[in-house]
């Protein structure tokens, strides 16, 4: 189990916990503000069981508010991103897999593939890249584009948790 390097995160006051932690979805404060309200005590000081508590009530939340947060995160390598308009969490987990650095082509191919993806599920294709690649995002895209609408969903909120699971240890 791991520990938060300032502490632990049932002492912080609600605005505190917030403040903290409400990055940790993508421009969802409301995951943190939640996982706040239902009560946290020492269980929660660690990253394991406070991602899992955030985790919990990510997956409580109505399909509405889940598609919120999935329609939150930006496109891999997408316009956002060449324009410097990613949050800091988005813009260091594209770049630890590379995408900040594509050739003319590549940069091509995550467009059509981030179209086709988005055309196809009207949301954008949600990987958690950190530790991955260009090569196994793209895989990843060619792969999944096959997939129903509702097994992209379940994927999109299995990868927003392993994101925030990476965000919260990077803390």
């Amino acid at each position: 189990m791991s520990q938060f390097k300032f502490g632990t995160p049932a002492e912080l006051s609600r605005e505190a916990f917030v403040e903290t932690f409400g990055a940790i979805y993508e421009h969802s404060p409301w995951i943190a503000e939640r996982t706040y309200d239902k009560g946290l005590t020492a269980a929660h000081s660690t990253i394991e069981t406070l991602q899992a508590a955030m985790a919990e009530v990510f997956l409580e939340a109505n399909k509405d508010e889940q598609l919120g947060v999935i329609i939150a995160h930006p496109d891999l390598a997408g316009r956002a991103a060449r324009a410097g308009n990613l949050t800091a969490e988005s813009t260091n987990e594209q770049a630890s897999a590379g995408i900040d650095s594509l050739t003319d082509q590549e940069y091509s191919d995550f467009t059509e593939l981030n179209d086709a993806y988005k055309a196809r599920f009207n949301f954008p294709f949600i990987m958690a890249v950190k530790g991955s690649n260009k090569h196994a995002i793209l895989a990843g895209f060619k792969e999944r584009i096959h997939n129903s609408p509702e097994q992209e969903f379940a994927r999109a909120l299995t990868e927003i948790n392993k994101i925030a699971g990476f965000r919260l240890a990077d803390m």
